[in-house]
C-alpha cells in the first residue's frame, strides 16, 4: 500500500464559464490587505458582503417586518482576524475540500493511504490548516434579469492540504432583485478521484450578530427523523439512528408553542458529550435515512433545493428557511465560542451567540462504508446548492 503524507502548497485560479451576463466588475476596496470586497443588494433592502479571503459572508443586512435591517451573520471586520484568529472560528467562509471531520487525518482511496494534518485533536477539520477557508479566490460581480451575483473560482492543485488530484472549485452567490432570498451554488471538477464536500459556513443570529444568545431561536429541520451519532472526539460512529425520544429530534413542534418547531435551547442540556456540550451532529435530510447512501450522487440528494430546515427568532420576528441538494446539514449551536472572539464593532462573541446549519455529506464519509460517498471522479461534476430564504412573523 502506498502512503501518501499532505504538505502545504500554494494557491491558484481557476475561471468556470456560468450562464450569468456580465455586465460590471467593480471591486470595493476594503480592510488593508487591499483584498476585493464585493456587495449585493436588492429592492427590498438585504444586502450581503463577500470577501474574496475564503469566499466568506462576511455581512447579510435582512429587514424585519418594520424595514429595520440587523446584520443577522457573525464575523470579524478585518482579513487578519479571518486570517490568525486561533482558534479558528471559519466565521462565514467556505470550508473545503472536505468541510467537518475526518477521523484520524487519514482516508484511503485507490490503494494509497493519504495522510493529512490533524487540526482538530488527532483529526482533520474542514479541510485542514490552509483548506479553502484561509485561500484567496478570484471573483467578479455580475447582475441579470432578477438578480445580482459574485462569482468566485478557486483551483486547489495537487497535493494541496494532503489531497490527491488538481481540483477546480467554483462558488456563486446570488441574491434575488425582489425576494430576501440568497443562493449559494458550489461546483468542483477533478482530474483524478478525490474526496469533495464544500459547505458554507455562516454563523446566523436572526435577532442580529450582537444581539446574545440564541438558544431562543426556534428551529424545525424537515425529514431529518435520522442523524449520525458521534464518539468523544465528535467523528461519527457509523450509526444512523432515529432521531425520535431523543433530543436531536427537530421534526415537530414544542409542546404548547403556537410555532412548528423546538427552542434551540429547550433540551440542549440533555444532549450528551463533553464539555462545552451542545449541538455538533449532523443529520440526515429528507427522510432518507439508511437509505441516504443509494440515493446521493456527487454531493447531491436531489437535483433541486428542497426545504431542510426553518429558523426563527420570536423577538424580532425575523425568519429563515434553508433549502438545500446535500444529503445532510451539521447542527452546531456555536459551544465553543467563548467571549475570545472579537467580531465586527467590538463585539465579543459568547457560547451560543450563533449557530451553524451547513449543509454537506456526512462527516467522515471517506472513512464510512454506510455513508453517501464523497469521492468524485474526474468524469463527474460535484455539484452543492442551497438557498437561504428570509420572511417574517
Amino acid at each position: 500500500m502506498k502512503v501518501v503524507i499532505g504538505v502545504l502548497l500554494g494557491s491558484g485560479f481557476a475561471l468556470a464559464a456560468l450562464t450569468y451576463v456580465k455586465i460590471r466588475s467593480h471591486r470595493e476596496k476594503s480592510w488593508h490587505a487591499g483584498l476585493p470586497v464585493f456587495k449585493l443588494r436588492n429592492e427590498l433592502g438585504m444586502e450581503v458582503t463577500v470577501s474574496a479571503f475564503g469566499a466568506a459572508i462576511t455581512k447579510m443586512l435582512v429587514p424585519d417586518k418594520k424595514g429595520s435591517r440587523a446584520d443577522v451573520v457573525l464575523g470579524y471586520g478585518s482579513v487578519e482576524e479571518y486570517e490568525t484568529a486561533s482558534p479558528c472560528t471559519y466565521f462565514g467562509v467556505v470550508v473545503g475540500r472536505v468541510a467537518n471531520r475526518i477521523a484520524n487525518a487519514r482516508f484511503k482511496l485507490g490503494g494509497t493511504e493519504y495522510r493529512l494534518l490533524a487540526n482538530n485533536g488527532q483529526n482533520a477539520l474542514h479541510g485542514g490548516l490552509k483548506g479553502l477557508h484561509k485561500r484567496v479566490w478570484e471573483g467578479r460581480l455580475l447582475r441579470g434579469e432578477g438578480f445580482e451575483a459574485v462569482q468566485l473560482h478557486y483551483t486547489s492543485p495537487e497535493g494541496e492540504e494532503g489531497y490527491p488530484g488538481t481540483l477546480h472549485i467554483s462558488v456563486t452567490y446570488r441574491l434575488a432583485a425582489r425576494a430576501n432570498e440568497l443562493t449559494t451554488t458550489i461546483t468542483a471538477t477533478t482530474d483524478e478521484p478525490t474526496p469533495v464536500n464544500i459547505a458554507q459556513h455562516s454563523y446566523f443570529n436572526l435577532g442580529g450578530h450582537a444581539s446574545g444568545s440564541i438558544l431562543g431561536h426556534l428551529l424545525r429541520l424537515h425529514g431529518a427523523d435520522h442523524y449520525t451519532p458521534v464518539s468523544a472526539s465528535l467523528i461519527p460512529t457509523g450509526e444512523i439512528a432515529p432521531v425520535a425520544g431523543t433530543p436531536f429530534d427537530f421534526t415537530a413542534a414544542e409542546p404548547g408553542s403556537s410555532l412548528p418547531a423546538h427552542s434551540v435551547g429547550s433540551r440542549i442540556e440533555q444532549v450528551p458529550g463533553a464539555a462545552p456540550g451542545g449541538y455538533d451532529h449532523n443529520f440526515v435530510l429528507f427522510g432518507m435515512g439508511a437509505q441516504a447512501r443509494f440515493i446521493t450522487k456527487n454531493g447531491m440528494a436531489s437535483e433541486k433545493p428542497k426545504l431542510a430546515a426553518t429558523l426563527v427568532d420570536p423577538v424580532s420576528g425575523r425568519g429563515m428557511e434553508l433549502l438545500t441538494t446535500a444529503p445532510g446539514v451539521q447542527f452546531y449551536s456555536g459551544n465553543f465560542l467563548d467571549g475570545g472572539s472579537v467580531g465586527k464593532g467590538g463585539v465579543r462573541y459568547g457560547k451560543h451567540a450563533g449557530l451553524c446549519l451547513e449543509t454537506q455529506g456526512f462527516p467522515d464519509s471517506i472513512n464510512q462504508p454506510n455513508f453517501p460517498s464523497v469521492v468524485l471522479q474526474p468524469q463527474d461534476t460535484y455539484r452543492h446548492e442551497l438557498v437561504y430564504r428570509f420572511f417574517n412573523i
